[in-house]
C-alpha cells in the first residue's frame, strides 16, 4: 500500500508517518532522507542535488522525481510505503501518478494532517530536532533521555533557525500557496483523509490508522 501524508510544517507528519511505517512494515520516505541517501551514494541525480543544494539552489521538480523513483524502486519499498514530503506541488503529483501507473501501481490514501496556525507557530518553536537524522521532538514528541535523540543517544538535539516564529510564519505562507493545493488535487481524485493532528501522539495515530484502513488496498 502506498500512503502520501500531507500538512503544514510542524502538523507531525514524520513522527506519525515513522509510526505508521514501522507499524506495518513499510518504507518511510522523506524528502530529506531521501536526498542525503542519494547524495552520500553519488548517484547521479544525487550528485545533481547536492550541485544544487551547495549553491542555495532549491533541487528542481525533475531531479526530485527522478529521486523518487529510484528510491521507490528500493527492496524496502516493495510492500508498501508513507511519503513525508512528496509530493509538494500539483506538478510532483502527476508526475508520482503517472510513475506508479507505468508500474501498475498507485497511491492508495493520501491523509492529511490539520492543526490549527496559532498552534502549529508554538509548536515549531518549541521544537528541537537530531543534527543527524534530523528527527525532530517537541512538546507531543518527548526524547526518551532529555536534550538527547533516541537513534543517536550520543548527539545533543538542537534547534533550527527556521523554526523561529517570523520564519515560520513564512514558511506556512509558502505551504499555503505551494502545497495546499494538493489537498483539492487528491479529493478530487477521491483518495483524500482529513485527520485531526491535534491531541496526543497516540490519539493523532489511532485516527491516522483508521483513515489509512478505511482506503481500500491495491496490490
Amino acid at each position: 500500500m502506498r500512503v502520501v501524508l500531507l500538512g503544514p510544517p510542524g502538523v507531525g507528519k514524520g513522527t506519525q508517518g515513522r509510526r505508521l511505517a514501522s507499524e506495518r512494515g513499510w518504507a518511510l520516505i522523506s524528502t530529506g532522507e531521501m536526498l542525503r541517501e542519494a547524495v552520500t551514494k553519488e548517484t547521479p541525480l544525487g550528485l545533481e542535488a547536492r550541485r544544487r543544494m551547495d549553491k542555495g539552489e532549491l533541487v528542481p521538480d525533475d531531479v526530485m522525481i527522478g529521486l523518487m523513483r529510484e528510491r521507490t524502486k528500493e527492496p524496502d519499498a516493495a510492500e508498501g510505503f508513507v511519503l513525508d514530503g512528496f509530493p509538494r506541488t500539483v506538478p510532483q503529483a502527476d508526475a508520482l501518478e503517472k510513475m506508479l501507473k507505468e508500474r501498475g501501481q498507485q497511491v492508495d490514501a493520501v491523509v492529511s494532517l490539520n492543526v490549527a496556525e496559532d498552534d502549529l507557530v508554538q509548536r515549531l518553536s518549541a521544537r528541537w530536532e537530531c543534527p543527524v537524522c534530523q528527527r525532530a521532538y517537541g512538546a507531543t514528541a518527548a526524547p526518551k533521555q532529555r536534550g538527547r535523540c533516541d537513534d543517536h543517544p550520543e548527539t545533543e538535539l538542537v534547534q533550527r533557525v527556521d523554526d523561529a516564529p517570523e520564519t515560520v510564519l513564512r514558511r506556512l505562507d509558502v505551504y499555503r500557496r505551494q502545497t495546499e493545493p494538493l489537498v483539492e488535487y487528491y479529493r478530487t481524485l477521491g483518495k483524500l483523509r482529513e485527520v485531526s493532528g491535534t491531541g496526543s501522539v497516540e490519539d493523532v495515530f489511532a485516527s491516522l490508522r483508521r483513515a489509512v484502513n478505511g482506503a481500500p488496498a491495491r496490490s
